[in-house]
């Protein structure tokens, strides 16, 4: 298995994408490391891993808070003794709005999450990626990068919008250290995430846009699943992937070419 050994730490291990990637990493061999708000999130991820034979622990933190992000690593270090694969996954769609009733503490609780979190999450793991070399996979969005029509997200898409700038800078900085940093831009996946967002007054400032038969070109409009996303997941935390790092790659089916 090409990952045999290696060990991945994953935010948002307990649905969606993030689930999706734990297993498929885990089946390819590698140790998996959650990161979760609350045990309950992972759990179920953590037992089917282990279930089927892999190692697999979940540690509680908010990717927003540096002491609880600082510590659930290190238990990750002290338990594993090496990080290799980083996905900085977990983020959430918070308050869609227009941007004179945008709350400034809904401003600042997306980009805490979405932003300050993904930085959290590699900050404290390059230690450990130094070591040995390795990847780090964020998870960004259509949203931010190509399409721009989704009114009302205007603190997720910067916090998206920055994750890509965040990659391409720590890029540069850690390639000395054998360390890739790469970003995927999911288009409409089918996961959770659309359940928590919070969407007020949308339809007065909302710009018409019409569309050809079905959103997404690729698939006649179906949205794409988690595990498709699990599999560019892996191979960019994969050897094979092993000259590409400050690289985006949009996952949509071509949704963000026609609604850009």
């Amino acid at each position: 298995m090409q990952l045999t050994n290696k060990v991945a730490l994953i935010t948002g291990a307990g649905s969606g994408i993030g689930k999706a990637a734990a297993l498929l990493l885990a089946k390819e061999g590698a140790k998996i490391a959650a990161v979760d708000h609350t045990p309950e999130e992972s759990q179920e991820t953590i037992e089917k891993i282990q279930q089927d034979g892999g190692e697999a622990m979940t540690t509680i933190a908010d990717i927003s808070q540096p002491r609880q992000m600082q510590e659930a690593i290190q238990k990750i270090g002290e338990q594993f003794g090496r990080i290799d694969i980083v996905f900085a996954n977990a983020g959430i769609n918070g308050v869609w709005a227009p941007i004179e009733e945008l709350a400034p503490e809904e401003w600042d609780k997306t980009i805490q999450t979405n932003l300050k979190g993904t930085f959290l999450t590699v900050k404290y793991a390059i230690p450990y990626l130094k070591q040995q070399g390795g990847s780090v996979i964020i998870t960004s969005s259509v949203n931010g990068t190509r399409i721009f029509s989704n009114t009302g997200a205007t603190a997720y898409s910067c916090s998206k919008a920055a994750q890509v700038a965040f990659t391409k800078m720590v890029a540069l900085e850690l390639a000395k250290y054998r360390i890739r940093v790469n970003v995927i831009c999911p288009g409409a996946i089918e996961t959770a995430i659309g359940e928590s967002t919070q969407q007020r007054n949308l339809e007065k400032i909302k710009e018409p846009v019409e569309f050809p038969q079905g959103r997404i070109p690729l698939t006649d409009g179906k949205p794409g699943t988690a595990d498709q996303v699990a599999q560019l997941v892996f191979f960019l935390a994969s050897d094979a992937s092993n000259h590409i790092s400050g690289t985006e790659i949009w996952i949509d089916g071509a949704e963000s070419l026609l609604q850009g």
